[in-house]
């Protein structure tokens, strides 16, 4: 069970590097001037998407191995909520490609301000998660 978590933890920090750093492209992104530099951003989106991708690929999968390992927790309050605010977290996850399929089809519609406040979105999730992970309220 420690080695599932053990993954389990460090494709969640790898799936959050992401999250916390594709939102700042969008940021550079919406500001950007020149046709080159936007060209250079939606390469980098794309391919930190796939890397965080695989982060939350693994951070699920590990997940769901900690469960079937351990099916007990399935009971307990605070998992619920926790993987309710996972649930929440992947469709960040998912809207953030369609945000990128925007940017690359020159259909973007936010401001850089826009997407300075979506950036937050990720980090409330992850306080959430850590302290029903950590603190087991429930």
């Amino acid at each position: 069970m420690l080695w599932l978590k053990a993954f389990h933890v460090i494709a969640m920090v790898t799936w959050f590097a992401g999250l916390f750093y594709l939102p700042r492209l969008f940021v550079y992104h919406a500001d950007a001037q020149d046709a080159l530099g936007a060209q250079r951003f939606r390469i980098m989106e794309r391919r930190l998407f796939a890397i965080m991708t695989v982060g939350a690929v693994a951070t699920v999968v590990f997940g769901a191995a900690m469960l079937v390992a351990a099916p007990a927790y399935l009971a307990l309050g605070w998992l619920h909520a926790k993987l309710a605010l996972v649930a929440l977290l992947i469709a960040y996850h998912v809207y953030c490609y369609k945000l990128i399929r925007d940017f690359a089809s020159d259909r973007n519609v936010h401001t850089a301000r826009w997407y300075r406040v979506f950036n937050e979105l990720p980090s409330l999730l992850l306080i959430g998660i850590v302290i029903l992970a950590v603190v087991k309220p429930f």
